[in-house]
């Protein structure tokens, strides 16, 4: 594992931070009503419901994936399911009316740990959470020869880069909040769904390739990268 693999765990964090959704509005409004610290409690929550959902997406399918991750067909399910993914977010209707969503009462005292358990509960019960992080398990496992180690850095990684993209959702929470008419919302939210589908077909095509041509590519991308 290298720096080229690290960059792009975290480009991923960032991009998920930025799923519109019940936690991108309640991130802001708790920022705004409560606070930088509050909102950072309920943060806190909001990320260990992702390596809770990551958790089960490794373990659940670790097993599997250790048998076929040579098997070119492997990216075939996981550009199907962020493809699936990315069909749910671009045809949902309800995206046009979405500004305020799925409210949870704030406590009326800066009660940080009921705002963590908020921020938990709130992440818990979006299932397509699951989906994504199953989604990219299956994709980056096999490309990490499914160790321990590198899988370990790799996601923690992409927890940092999701962390700071949302300090920054935090501390810009006024400005962001004003921004967000419902047109950018659904804007931002079809425009993830284009981005969630070209990217599983992507992966799909991988799947058509021998893996020593995909591992070849990506050794010659990299070398590129390490050049500039």
């Amino acid at each position: 594992m290298d720096f080229y693999d690290l960059k792009n765990a975290f480009f991923v964090g960032i991009v998920m931070s930025f799923m519109i959704g019940p936690v991108f509005f309640m991130l802001i409004k708790t920022s705004i009503l409560k606070g930088a610290r509050a909102a950072i409690a309920f943060d806190i929550g909001v990320i260990l419901g992702d390596i809770f959902f990551m958790l089960i997406a490794y373990f659940g399918s670790r097993s599997l994936l250790e048998k076929i991750k040579d098997d070119p067909r492997l990216f075939l399910i996981g550009g199907l399911i962020l493809i699936v993914y990315g069909l749910i977010t671009y045809l949902d209707k309800s995206n046009k009316k979405e500004v305020e969503v799925c409210e949870v009462d704030i406590p009326e005292s800066n009660n940080y740990l009921k705002l963590v358990l908020k921020g938990f509960a709130l992440n818990f019960i979006n299932v397509g959470v699951l989906a994504g992080w199953l989604g990219i398990i299956v994709v980056v496992g096999p490309t990490l020869n499914m160790n321990p180690s590198y899988m370990f850095w790799y996601f923690f990684t992409v927890i940092v880069g999701y962390a700071l993209s949302d300090l920054g959702k935090i501390l810009l929470a006024k400005q962001l909040k004003s921004k967000l008419t419902p047109l950018v919302i659904y804007r931002i939210k079809r425009g993830m769904g284009v981005l969630l589908i070209v990217f599983g077909s992507l992966i799909m095509l991988k799947s058509f390739i021998p893996k020593d041509q995909i591992d070849n590519l990506f050794h010659k991308v990299e070398q590129t990268t390490k050049s500039q």
